[in-house]
């Protein structure tokens, strides 16, 4: 007896096993602001595990015998490897792609975190920060490269400010946990505990990132929304540093950071020391006026983001909303100069700082997307490591010389806070007389 045809489909369907068909993936409604939440607990971390030496300060001091000198070439260690690995990070972050570069980032950073628990001298704390700016060097680059690509021009300021006020929490977050930990587990407990989210980080971020033209989970119409003021730059090569130098657009980029950098840099490693040798703050109360500035900056982050994205909105030029935050930001700065007039009152002084180390931040959320207003996408993370060596050259060369200043001065603080205040107006001077119009580099 010959066999059917339907006896041969059933014994084909026997071998053959059957595969459902994919279904396809769900779209996820404003996707682009869950990649910035991913860039603001990085940067979170970033700051987390670079500030926790800073509030250890007083206790590192006191079991090392360490100077105010002594303590400046530590942090000098950090920025000098931050400055040299910026260009190179910036590059690698262009060549590697962000999701690739931001995980191996992370994870060098979060090791280097973890190492401080492991050292016990001045050269061994020198160390272990040198590892930590090689990998932190790399954040920035990664963070402002993602907003260039999943956002457009109107929005970036706003979402720089948003990631960018992660500097604020980690900052807030280290004196609520730090001294809990090193009163219970001892002061390398700080340094392990605060790395380990870093690995996780890294690990969902490799899974779950892709571009936007490649993520299963973007719809159709948010994806418009992001290509609807970015320039074509798939194609573009990638442009060599020489000819980038060539450009005032970088320059103004790279003097605003290397003037204005390093107020943040004082503000983030030599508060602590500020308020325990001008007000006896001892570590276990160092939380509260450390959580007043760093929220004042987080709002301040934030807020300087959205004045240039609505100002853009409304129909302003992209060089005009960014340039009038950045002057509104500059001049309120100028608190910092008023922290002498403080005298013994501990929060008129935590004041000033608040409301300077606030608008630090909102300058920090429109300079930061110079690079992505004037370069091609495919530059922007070359640029911004241009800009951070420069910030990082301005910090290095600022913190030995604080040290030297305050062993010399007996611990004078106010003419640094004279200094900080004065600083923004020039950086942006010069950043008008080599940029005045923000137009997009050839």
């Amino acid at each position: 007896m010959f066999p059917t045809r339907q006896s041969n489909a059933e014994a084909e369907a026997k071998r053959v096993p059957f595969v459902a068909p994919t279904p396809p993936a769900r779209t996820i409604t404003h996707l682009r602001w869950y990649i910035c939440g991913m860039l603001f607990f990085a940067t979170t971390g970033n700051y987390v595990d670079r500030q926790v030496i800073s509030l250890l300060k007083p206790v590192l001091e006191q079991q090392f015998n360490w100077s105010e000198v002594t303590y400046g070439w530590i942090v000098f260690a950090f920025q000098l490897s931050y400055a040299i690995m910026m260009p190179l990070a910036g590059r690698a972050i262009d060549y590697l792609g962000t999701r690739v570069g931001y995980m191996l980032a992370m994870l060098v950073w979060s090791a280097a975190a973890m190492a401080h628990a492991l050292v016990g001298s001045a050269a061994g704390f020198g160390a272990a920060r040198f590892a930590l700016g090689i990998g932190e060097s790399a954040n920035f680059p990664a963070a402002l490269k993602t907003v260039a690509h999943w956002f457009p021009r109107r929005e970036r300021a706003l979402a720089t400010g948003i990631f960018n006020s992660g500097a604020n929490v980690g900052a807030l977050v280290v004196p609520v946990i730090v001294p809990y930990l090193v009163i219970h587990f001892g002061w390398r407990s700080a340094f392990l505990f605060t790395g380990i989210p870093g690995v996780v980080w890294a690990l969902i971020w490799f899974w779950f990132f892709r571009e936007p033209g490649e993520h299963r989970n973007l719809g159709a119409g948010e994806l418009e929304l992001i290509r609807s003021d970015h320039e074509d730059s798939l194609s573009e090569r990638h442009v060599p540093y020489l000819e980038l130098l060539g450009s005032r657009a970088a320059w103004a980029f790279l003097i605003g950071k290397f003037l204005t950098d390093p107020v943040w840099w004082f503000f983030l490693f030599w508060l602590p020391g500020f308020l325990n040798r001008r007000f006896e703050v001892e570590l276990s109360d160092l939380g509260l006026p450390l959580v007043v500035i760093y929220t004042a900056s987080m709002v301040g982050s934030v807020g300087g983001g959205w004045i240039s994205s609505s100002l853009i909105k409304r129909g302003w030029t992209v060089n005009r909303g960014r340039k009038t935050a950045m002057l509104i930001c500059a001049l309120a700065v100028t608190a910092s100069i008023f922290v002498y007039k403080a005298g013994d009152n501990m929060w008129l002084a935590v004041t000033f700082i608040s409301i300077a180390a606030a608008a630090h931040q909102g300058w920090s959320a429109n300079i930061f997307n110079l690079p992505s207003d004037v370069f091609p996408q495919r530059s922007v993370a070359s640029v911004v490591g241009l800009g951070g060596m420069g910030g990082a050259v301005g910090g290095l060369l600022a913190s030995p010389a604080i040290g030297y200043w305050l062993d010399w001065s007996g611990g004078a603080y106010a003419p640094l806070f004279v200094f900080a205040g004065s600083l923004y107006l020039v950086a942006l001077g010069i950043i008008q007389l080599l940029v005045p119009d923000l137009e997009r580099a050839r």
